[in-house]
C-alpha cells in the first residue's frame, strides 16, 4: 500500500514510459518490411478530432508545467517576485503536502516493515493494534492526496491564466528530471502516431489492411517455396557429402589395398589410383553440375518471385487510383450533402422563426382563450344561477296561483253556500208569514 502512494507523487515521479515505447514500436517493426500507406488528408477535418488532438496538447503542455513544479518550489524565493504572491503562497502549500504526504508514507513503511519482521506474533494485542494503526493510517492519506491533487489544479489553474508565468516556468524545460522528459517525449510521440491515426480515413484503413494481409499470404507462399527449396538443397547437400563421404571411405579402403598390393604390383596401383582419381573427378563434376542447376533454380524463383512483386506493385498502383477515385466521388457527395444540408437548414431556420412567431401569437391567443372562458364561465354560473332564481320564482307563483285558486274555490263555495243559506232563511221566512196570515182568517170567520 505504501508503494502504491508514493506513485500519487506528481511533482517528483513519473510513469515508466519504456513500456509505451516498446508497445508502440512492436507494430513499427512488424510492418517494415513493407512500405507504409501515406494519408491522403494533412489536415484534421472534423471537429471530433480536433477535440482529440486539443485535448492531448492541452494535456501535454499540463504535464510540461507539472513536471516542472519540483524546480518551481525549490526555488520559490527567487521566483516568488516573477510569479506573484497567491501562485507563490500555493507552490508553497502544495509542497509542504507532498512533504507531509511523504514523511506519511515513510512512517507507514517503517511501520509495515515492522510488521512484517513481527509476524510469528499474530495473535498477540500489541500486534493487532499496530495492524489496526496502519489501517488507520492508510485511511488518513487518502485526504491528504485529494488535497494535493486539488493543489495541483489549483496551481495549473493560476498558471494557465498568466501566461507569462506559464512562459517564465517553461523556460526551466533544462531542470526537468530525465523520466519526466522521457514521459513529455512519449506523449509528443503518441500525440504524432494518434494524429496520423486520425487522418487516415477507414476506408484507407480497411484498404491498408487488405493490402497488407494479401502481401503477407503472398510472401507466405514464397517463404514456403523458398523454404522447400532450401531444405531440398540442403538435403541434397547432405546426400552429396554423405557419397562424398563413402567415396572418400572407398577411396581410403581402396589405398590401404594399394598400399597392401604395393609390393605385388605398383602398375596396378597406379592403374587403380588414376581410375579413383577419375572417378572422383566425375563424382565431383556430377556434384557441381547438381549444385549450378539447383543454384539455376534458385534463381529463376527469384526472378519469378521479383515478378510478382512488380506486378503487385502495378496492381497496388491501379487499387490506388481507383481508391482515390473512390474517395474524390465521397468527397464530392460530402459536399453536396452538406450544400443541401446548408439550404435545409436554412429553410428550417426560418421556419422556425415562422413556428416561434405563430407560438406567441398562439400562446396569446391561448392566454385570450383562457380570459374569455373564465368570462364565458363567470357568465354561465350567473345565468345559471338567474335561472334557478326564474326557475324558483316561477314555482313561488305557481304556489301563489294555486294557493290563490284554492282560496277563490273555498271564497266561492263560501260564499255560495252563504247564499244558499240566505235564500233558505228568506224561504223560511215568507212559509211563516203564509199561514200566519192563514190562522188569522180562519179566527174572523
Amino acid at each position: 500500500m505504501a508503494s502504491d502512494i508514493l506513485a500519487v507523487g506528481a511533482l517528483y515521479q513519473v510513469p515508466d514510459i519504456n513500456k509505451m515505447r516498446a508497445i508502440a514500436e512492436s507494430p513499427q517493426k512488424a510492418a517494415s518490411p513493407l512500405k507504409p500507406f501515406t494519408p491522403l488528408k494533412t489536415k484534421l477535418t472534423t471537429i471530433e478530432t480536433k477535440r482529440i488532438m486539443s485535448v492531448l496538447d492541452e494535456t501535454i503542455q499540463k504535464v510540461e508545467l507539472v513536471t516542472l513544479l519540483s524546480y518551481v518550489a525549490d526555488n520559490t524565493e527567487d521566483l516568488a517576485g516573477l510569479l506573484g504572491e497567491d501562485l507563490a503562497r500555493a507552490v508553497r502549500e502544495h509542497e509542504d503536502l507532498c512533504q507531509v504526504l511523504v514523511d506519511k508514507v515513510s512512517y507507514l513503511q517503517e511501520e509495515e516493515m515492522q510488521l512484517q519482521a513481527e509476524e510469528d506474533f499474530e495473535e498477540e494485542a500489541w500486534f493487532r493494534d499496530l495492524l489496526l494503526s496502519i489501517e488507520l493510517q492508510k485511511s488518513n492519506l487518502l485526504p491528504v492526496m485529494e488535497q494535493i491533487k486539488d493543489s495541483t489544479k489549483n496551481i495549473l489553474r493560476l498558471l494557465l491564466s498568466r501566461p507569462q508565468a506559464a512562459q517564465l516556468v517553461r523556460a526551466h524545460a533544462q531542470e526537468r528530471g530525465p523520466g519526466a522528459q522521457g514521459f513529455i517525449d512519449g506523449l509528443v510521440e503518441l500525440r504524432g502516431f494518434l494524429f496520423e491515426k486520425l487522418l487516415t480515413c477507414p476506408m484507407e484503413a480497411r484498404d491498408k489492411s487488405q493490402f497488407i494481409q494479401e502481401i503477407t499470404k503472398r510472401n507466405r507462399r514464397n517463404q514456403e517455396v523458398i523454404d522447400t527449396l532450401e531444405n531440398e538443397l540442403e538435403e541434397r547437400m547432405k546426400s552429396r557429402a554423405a557419397e562424398v563421404e563413402k567415396e572418400n571411405f572407398v577411396i581410403q579402403e581402396l589405398k590401404n589395398h594399394l598400399h597392401q598390393v604395393l609390393k605385388f604390383s605398383e602398375n596396378s596401383l597406379l592403374r587403380t589410383k588414376q581410375e579413383a582419381e577419375k572417378q572422383q573427378k566425375a563424382d565431383y563434376r556430377a556434384s557441381q553440375g547438381r549444385v549450378a542447376k539447383i543454384q539455376q533454380d534458385t534463381l529463376q524463383l527469384r526472378s519469378q518471385f521479383h515478378s510478382l512483386v512488380m506486378e503487385n506493385r502495378e496492381a497496388e498502383q491501379a487499387l490506388r487510383k481507383k481508391k482515390y477515385k473512390v474517395e474524390t466521388e465521397i468527397e464530392n457527395w460530402i459536399q453536396k450533402y452538406d450544400t443541401e444540408m446548408s439550404e435545409k437548414q436554412d429553410e428550417y431556420e426560418e421556419l422556425d422563426i415562422i413556428h416561434k412567431e405563430e407560438k406567441i401569437q398562439l400562446e396569446e391567443l391561448q392566454q385570450r382563450y383562457e380570459v374569455l372562458v373564465e368570462e364565458f364561465s363567470q357568465i354561465r354560473e350567473e345565468r345559471e344561477i338567474t335561472s334557478k332564481k326564474r326557475m324558483e320564482d316561477e314555482q313561488e307563483m305557481m304556489r301563489m296561483v294555486r294557493a290563490a285558486t284554492v282560496i277563490q274555490a273555498v271564497w266561492k263555495g263560501y260564499l255560495v253556500r252563504s247564499l244558499l243559506r240566505s235564500k233558505r232563511k228568506k224561504r223560511g221566512k215568507g212559509k211563516a208569514k203564509g199561514e200566519k196570515g192563514k190562522g188569522k182568517g180562519k179566527g174572523k170567520k
